[in-house]
C-alpha cells in the first residue's frame, strides 16, 4: 500500500523521501524506480540498533521534512523517537496495518513495542488505521482516542480487472482443462493466514467437485518451502494445489480465479488480496476479521475465524451459483471496490489529511520512516 500511495501522490505537492528499516526488502527497486530518495536504517529484523536509530535521525537532519508518516508498529516508533530528536520537530502521524486480536498472537518484542505505542499514542498528531475494527481494539487497549483516522487500503480497478485472456493463460500456465475451477488464497506463509484450516475446509470441497484445483500465491508458498509441503501432505490434496510463490502479475491470478478465499485467523485488518479478487469481479469467502466482513459486504460470504466448516460450506455455496451466478455476484463486488475502496479514493484520502495539517506551511515535504 505504500508503494501504491507513494506512486499516485501528487508530486507538485509533496516530495516523499523513504527510510527503510531493514535493508534488502522486495520492494526497494520499484520505489526507485519512482526517482524517490531512499534510506536504509540498516537495522536487523526483530532487532533494535543504536547505530540505525542514529541514521534515521541523520536522515531528518539532513531533508527536514514538515511531516513524518510512520508505517507499521516499528515504524511509528522508529519516527516517534527520531522525530523528537530534530529542530525544529516535524508533525507526526502514525499508520496501523494490523488488528489486534490478542498479544499472545504476537511476538513478544512486537507485543511490547505495542504496549510501548500505547502509552506514546498522546504523541503523534493523528493515526491512520486501515481498518474500524484496529481503530476499536487499539483505542481499547488504550490508544488515544480522537486522534485515529481510518483510511481503508485502496485498489487500483484500471489494474485488477475481470478478463477471459487472464483465466485462459493461468490455466494453459498449470496444464488445466479450461473448464477447471479455480479457488485461491493469496498471501504469505504465515500462522494469521491459517493455510492449515483453509485445506482442511478444501478437502470436502474437492471431494464433492474433482474438477476443483487450490491456487496458493504468495511469498514462500513454494514447493521448496518444506513446511508448506508437509501441510498439503497431510491435507491428501498433493495433486489438486498448486505453489506459485511470489508472484509480480497478480492481476492476472486474480482475474484467472473462480473463487477467492481469506482463511486469516487473526491479524487481518483490510485484506488487499481480498480487494484486488473482488475488482477482478470474483466472488469471495472470508473470515470476519478486521474489517474483512466490512469489505466483502453482501458480495460474497463472511464466516467466523477459525470456521473450516463455514469455509467449505462457502465455497460449495458459490460453486452450487454456477458460473453465471458467479460472474452476476462478481460484478457487484467489482462496483463495491470501484464505488467505496479505490486507490484514487485512498490516495485523495492522504493527500487531503496531509495538506490539513501542513496547511500554511512551506515545503510540505514527506519523510515515511
Amino acid at each position: 500500500m505504500l508503494l501504491r500511495l507513494l506512486r499516485r501522490m501528487n508530486r507538485s505537492c509533496f516530495q516523499p523521501v523513504v527510510v527503510s528499516l531493514v535493508r534488502g526488502g522486495s520492494l526497494e527497486a520499484e520505489i526507485g524506480a519512482l526517482g524517490i530518495p531512499l534510506y536504509h536504517a540498516g537495522m536487523q529484523q526483530g532487532r533494535l540498533s543504536v547505530s540505525g536509530f542514529a541514521r534515521i535521525v541523520s536522515v531528518l537532519r539532513k531533508e527536514k521534512p514538515d511531516l513524518v508518516q510512520g508505517w507499521m508498529v516499528h515504524g511509528n516508533l522508529a519516527a516517534q523517537a527520531a522525530s523528537l530528536l530534530v529542530s525544529p520537530q516535524p508533525r507526526l502521524y502514525w499508520a496501523i496495518h494490523h488488528s489486534l486480536d490478542s498479544f499472545r498472537r504476537e511476538k513478544p518484542l512486537t507485543a511490547s513495542l505495542i504496549r510501548l505505542s500505547s502509552f506514546l499514542s498522546r504523541y503523534p498528531e493523528k493515526i491512520v488505521y486501515v481498518s474500524h475494527v484496529s481503530r476499536e481494539q487499539h483505542e481499547r487497549i488504550g490508544f488515544r482516542p480522537g486522534h485515529g483516522v481510518v483510511i481503508p487500503n485502496g485498489i487500483n480497478p484500471d489494474l485488477f480487472v475481470p478478463r477471459e485472456a487472464h483465466r485462459t493463460s493461468l490455466r494453459e500456465e498449470l496444464g488445466l482443462p479450461a473448464d477447471a475451477l479455480l479457488i485461491g488464497l493469496i498471501g504469505r506463509f504465515h500462522p494469521q493466514k491459517n493455510h492449515a484450516g483453509f485445506l482442511e475446509a478444501m478437502k470436502k470441497v474437492v471431494a464433492l467437485h474433482p474438477e476443483a484445483r487450490v491456487i496458493f500465491a504468495g511469498s514462500e508458498m513454494e514447493a521448496d518451502n518444506e513446511e508448506v509441503l508437509v501441510l498439503v501432505r497431510a491435507s491428501g490434496l498433493d495433486k489438486a494445489v498448486f505453489l506459485l510463490g511470489e508472484r509480480r502479475d497478480m492481476e492476472r491470478i486474480n482475474a484467472a480465479l473462480d473463487i477467492a478465499v481469506s482463511a486469516s485467523s487473526f491479524g487481518e485488518a483490510h485484506s488487499l488480496a481480498i480487494g484486488e479478487a473482488m475488482a477482478c469481479a470474483v466472488p469471495c469467502v472470508v473470515t470476519n476479521v478486521g474489517d474483512n466482513g466490512l469489505l466483502v459486504g453482501d458480495t460474497g460470504i463472511v464466516v467466523a475465524p477459525n470456521d473450516t466448516e463455514g469455509l467449505t460450506r462457502g465455497c460449495l455455496s458459490l460453486i452450487r451459483l454456477g458460473s453465471a451466478g458467479r460472474q452476476a455476484l462478481g460484478a457487484r463486488a467489482r462496483e463495491r471496490i470501484t464505488g467505496h475502496f479505490s486507490l484514487s479514493k485512498a490516495v485523495s484520502n492522504y493527500e487531503n489529511l496531509y495538506s490539513t495539517s501542513l496547511s500554511g506551511k512551506e515545503g510540505n515535504g514527506l519523510c515515511v520512516a
